[in-house]
């Protein structure tokens, strides 16, 4: 387990290094690229933002019916629409390290949930509605964080972070639906229930060690 654990560390540790040395290159993008370049930028950031895609796989594995897949995942969006659009137009600044290990720990959360971890301390899980919709407002912060980053100048400033939010949502259809066809497939597999453990155990872990490290980056 500690070297499961140690393993994980270092993963996401290296990710999370080149996720930040990307920004750069997104800026410098984004001169050139016009409002299509936040599109772009704003879909990559998604598909690559396995922080935000592990928490959605958590909600995801927790639902069982097309229908309320829609609902939740749409709460998640509209939450993070919400304050990445405002955030941004009210230059609302956030500390980018604390606002992403409030995020790994929306991953943690999720998988305790799911493996029923409430159950496991006699408490009962709040309304999963009214959490799906919380941490998307603190994901959407962590975008809003992300775009600051890349500077919007005084020119089409709206039309800019609605142009990155489209991307955003894009990104984020485009990477569930495999992710969404994988976990229906294996609901169907006598192995599922294995599965679920391990995932989300996985989620657990991964949540942690994001806590763990964006707090660290925070207080060196």
């Amino acid at each position: 387990m500690r070297i499961k654990f140690f393993s994980l560390f270092l993963l996401l540790g290296n990710s999370l290094a080149y996720a930040h040395d990307v920004a750069a290159a997104d800026h410098e993008f984004l001169l050139s690229g016009g409002l299509w370049g936040y599109i772009w930028v704003g879909a990559k950031h998604m598909i690559t933002g396995y922080d935000h895609l592990l928490f959605l796989i958590g909600v995801v594995f927790y639902l069982s019916k097309f229908s309320d897949i829609i609902k939740f995942i749409s709460a998640f969006t509209l939450g993070h629409s919400i304050t990445l659009i405002t955030a941004t137009f009210l230059q609302i600044e956030v500390n980018e390290y604390l606002i992403d290990a409030v995020i790994g720990f929306s991953v943690f959360y999720k998988g305790f949930e799911n493996l029923g971890g409430f159950k496991t301390i006699h408490s009962k899980a709040p309304s999963l509605m009214m959490m799906v919709t919380l941490f998307g407002l603190i994901h959407g912060l962590g975008l809003s964080a992300r775009l600051q980053s890349l500077h919007l100048g005084d020119e089409q400033v709206l039309l800019k972070i609605l142009s990155f939010n489209i991307g955003v949502e894009l990104g984020q259809v485009t990477a569930l639906l495999p992710i969404v066809y994988v976990i229906k497939y294996l609901q169907a597999r006598k192995a599922y229930n294995s599965l679920y453990k391990a995932i989300n155990t996985y989620l657990l872990l991964a949540g942690l060690v994001l806590v763990i490290y964006q707090l660290y980056r925070y207080f060196v």
